[in-house]
């Protein structure tokens, strides 16, 4: 006997994700559930909330992976067209927002490892080189953070007086820089090299402190402090 398949007007009500959220709160609902609710519908094997289910389980149930899939991605589930895909990459951008207020609020930088803290969720999911300078007070508090370069898969062009540029303009007394590697490999290139001594250079014409600065991957990360080379 096939199994039956009940919409989700036809569930009963303390299961169906807006009547549970109006009578216990929407953070009772499941990851499935709150994306379900965003999407409205499913396909016509599924709700909206099993559809959901089972593109969280091709994600190993996690939002993070989920932020990772392209329009294309989403698009090969059945149900899913591209205005769908485009709402769940919404929610997934404002999730990576507000992660990003909460860490420039709480973020004090005293360490590679906060400073990998810091960026790891802005660069993780990026497929190509991407450079950020990380302004601070003189109680390394972080001010604000500025893209600085981008560029290909192995390599970024940035301009170390773009880098002063913004540290003056900020009045940041301090100043760290960070660059992900998408091919997975923390090891520093020459460029890079080159521009942590340029850098260092111009932050000592210009009494600016110079922290750090890491390069960093999906797990692991670089650090030119700790490593003894600033």
């Amino acid at each position: 006997m096939s199994e039956i398949r009940l919409s989700i007007k036809e569930m009963p009500a303390d299961e169906r994700p807006r009547e549970k959220a109006m009578m216990y709160g929407v953070s009772t609902l499941t990851n499935a559930e709150l994306l379900g609710l965003l999407i409205g519908s499913g396909n016509d094997e599924e709700t909206s909330v099993a559809l959901m289910k089972r593109v969280l389980a091709s994600c190993g149930d996690s939002i993070a992976e989920l932020a990772r899939l392209s329009l294309d991605d989403l698009c090969q589930f059945k149900g899913i067209g591209p205005a769908k895909a485009i709402s769940i990459q919404a929610v997934c951008e404002l999730w990576k927002r507000r992660s990003k207020d909460e860490r420039r609020e709480k973020a004090r930088i005293l360490s590679s490892k906060a400073l990998f803290d810091y960026f790891h969720p802005l660069l993780c999911d990026e497929s190509v080189e991407c450079c950020y300078v990380l302004l601070l007070n003189n109680m390394n508090r972080v001010i604000d953070h500025v893209k600085v370069g981008s560029g290909g898969l192995t390599a970024t062009v940035v301009d170390v007086r773009i880098i002063i540029r913004e540290a003056l303009m900020k009045r940041a007394t301090a100043i760290a820089v960070c660059h992900n590697h998408p091919s997975g490999s923390i090891k520093p290139s020459r460029e890079d090299d080159r521009l942590t001594a340029n850098l260092a250079d111009a932050c000592k014409v210009m009494n600016i402190r110079m922290l750090d600065h890491i390069i960093l991957t999906d797990k692991n990360y670089y650090s030119y402090n700790d490593e003894g080379r600033l």
